[in-house]
């Protein structure tokens, strides 16, 4: 039998490298790994013409093309970005916000209402805090640079306020001239970084708000997955574990080699002892892939994502993942 040779679309992370260098084999393939693009293109030629036989995929716009049935995929349960998003949160520091429920009513920026960052984010105000999508209005746009000719607005249900931004303003202007009270961003501005007074955290503590919400809830919040299109799976139904086992033995290999001591592998200095901290926390194996050890986290997104107005209906695990892996 010849040896499939799939396209298969994902970022150069320490858990996929070594898959794209050769050190981990995907049974009964020979990938055409594409690794080198910006993630955002990735997305959008994956997610909008469905270009790669298997792609790595922004989690919320899948849920949102599965919910409208134009899915040009099917979820593998494999989680190659994760992230907390307590430390998303910035505001400016003189707006007189001490608390997470002072932003009921406020506007708040964010470069796209429907990225999974924001989803999550959001969804962690509401169950902790209390604060719902519909109780602020956002503003959607280019955060610090302009990155897009036009920003879209989500076809959303009566309810959620949701605007765009000038086309002549970054969000992080807006924020320092008092015309929106937060920005929600899945990286710190520049002008944080760099040391700016007006900018602040809504949680300076968000690491160990994040680890507390951890070890408490059980959720390690998933960003992205991996899917295959729709055709690929149904013509090689066995591509889904064979994806399944090659993944996770490639991430194996990259938590093993934050554990080496005698010359460290990762170019940071205390790496072993973050290391050792983080499985405190979060548990031995804290990045895992399957659907049994990572319900809690996709069945929290979902509900989010339905909540925020970006599915018709509350999707399920059987919903986004190939039949054949529902057993993981």
């Amino acid at each position: 039998m010849a040896r499939l040779r799939p396209t298969i679309a994902v970022w150069d992370y320490d858990r996929t490298r070594p898959l794209i260098d050769g050190r981990v084999s995907v049974e009964g393939c020979d990938p055409i790994w594409l690794h080198d693009m910006p993630i955002e293109t990735m997305f959008s030629r994956a997610l909008g013409g469905a270009e790669f036989d298997v792609s790595e995929l922004s989690f919320s716009n899948f849920m949102a093309q599965v919910s409208r049935g134009t899915n040009g995929y099917v979820g593998l349960p494999i989680f190659p970005s994760r992230s907390f998003r307590h430390g998303a949160w910035f505001l400016h520091a003189d707006a007189g916000i001490r608390a997470p429920e002072e932003l009921k009513g406020k506007r708040i920026g964010v470069r796209e209402y429907s990225m999974t960052a924001a989803v999550v984010a959001r969804g962690l105000l509401e169950d902790e805090h209390g604060i719902g999508a519909r109780d602020v209005t956002w503003v959607v746009g280019d955060v610090e640079e302009k990155e897009r000719s036009h920003i879209p607005l989500p076809d959303l249900p009566p309810g959620f306020r949701v605007e765009r931004a000038p086309d002549d303003r970054f969000l992080v202007d807006m924020l320092l001239a008092g015309e929106i009270d937060a920005l929600l961003a899945y990286k710190p501005p520049k002008a944080f970084v760099k040391g700016h007074p007006g900018l602040v955290r809504l949680f300076p503590d968000y690491e160990a708000r994040e680890k507390e919400y951890a070890r408490r809830t059980g959720i390690f919040p998933v960003m992205h997955l991996m899917g295959i299109r729709r055709d690929v799976a149904e013509s090689e139904p066995w591509l889904a574990m064979s994806l399944m086992a090659a993944f996770t033995a490639a991430k194996d290999l990259a938590i093993a080699d934050l554990a080496i001591v005698q010359a460290l592998k990762v170019a940071l200095p205390w790496a072993p002892a973050e290391f050792a901290r983080t499985r405190d926390a979060l548990g031995e194996d804290f990045w895992p892939y399957g659907v049994a050890r990572n319900r809690r986290p996709i069945e929290a997104l979902a509900r989010w994502h339905h909540a925020q107005g970006l599915s018709s209906r509350l999707l399920t695990v059987e919903d986004l993942f190939a039949r054949t892996t529902l057993g993981t």
